[in-house]
Formats: C-alpha cells, sequence, structure tokens
C-alpha cells in the first residue's frame, strides 16, 4: 500500500538528501571575477613614476572674461595679478578680486621650483578663505598636436 513494486521506503529519503546539497559553482564563478578585477586594479592603485606636474596635454578650457590668478612665487610670496600679497591678508585681498563671489575660480600659477607641500599650504589658504574652486595653471606640453 503506498510503496512502488520493486522498491522500498530508504529510496525516497536518498532522494532528499541530493535536493540539500548546495551548489558551489556560481560562488566559484563569483570569486573567480573578483580575483581578475583585483588582478587588474591592483597595478592602477600604486604610482611610482614621476611626474612633471607643470606640463599639461588637456585641451585648453575656455577663460573668463577676468580670471583671478594666483600665483606662488618660487620665494613662496604670493601674488593676485600683479600684487604681492602677504599671506595674512590674501582673504581680504581675494574678496577684492571676486568682488566677494565665493563661487569664482581661482586660477592657481605655481612656479616648477615649489614643492608639492608649499602648493598644499597655498591650497589650505584658499579653502580656509572660503573659495573651493581652483584651477591649476601649466603650461601646455612641447608636441601636443589638438
Amino acid at each position: 500500500m503506498g510503496t512502488k513494486p520493486g522498491g522500498n521506503l530508504s529510496s525516497a529519503q536518498d532522494d532528499l538528501a541530493i535536493t540539500h546539497e548546495i551548489n558551489v559553482t556560481p560562488f566559484i564563478d563569483v570569486m573567480l571575477v573578483l580575483l581578475i578585477i583585483f588582478m587588474v586594479a591592483a597595478p592602477l592603485a600604486t604610482v611610482d613614476l614621476g611626474v612633471d606636474l607643470p606640463a599639461s596635454s588637456v585641451e585648453q578650457q575656455q577663460r573668463p572674461d577676468k580670471p583671478v590668478f594666483l600665483t606662488v612665487k618660487p620665494d613662496l610670496s604670493l601674488a593676485i595679478g600683479e600684487d604681492v600679497v602677504a599671506r595674512d591678508a590674501l582673504k581680504g585681498a581675494l574678496e577684492t578680486a571676486t568682488s566677494g563671489k565665493k563661487d569664482d575660480r581661482i586660477f592657481v600659477r605655481a612656479d616648477k621650483a615649489i614643492s608639492y607641500g608649499d602648493l598644499m599650504e597655498v591650497m589650505n589658504l584658499l579653502r580656509n578663505a572660503g573659495y573651493l574652486k581652483v584651477a591649476l595653471v601649466g603650461l601646455e606640453a612641447p608636441g601636443d598636436s589638438r
């Protein structure tokens, strides 16, 4: 009654055991894809090449009508346009040059001899003054045919 001819009840229990196994093939596929992604991304994360930051090969952007240039000279003195400005008077001079508009872009020009740390100090002065839009000015790379 209820049993198949030639079969027994233990065969039904064997079928249930097979359905409880976990299929690990999709998990292995996902792990292999992640491994490939990390293998490709790892060399891109390390920077061990020397760069010459003042030269640039990007397309020249349209310049505003009256750009505000902040120049960092080799002796670390600052100038807005042609006027030399003391570091503690930079905020007031920028407000005068931009008519108080903090969203104007400030174009920073720095000599090649300036260290990266000194340039970051000037960038921090700009940020503390409330000017967050900063563009670094560089020379066009020689041999660029755009």
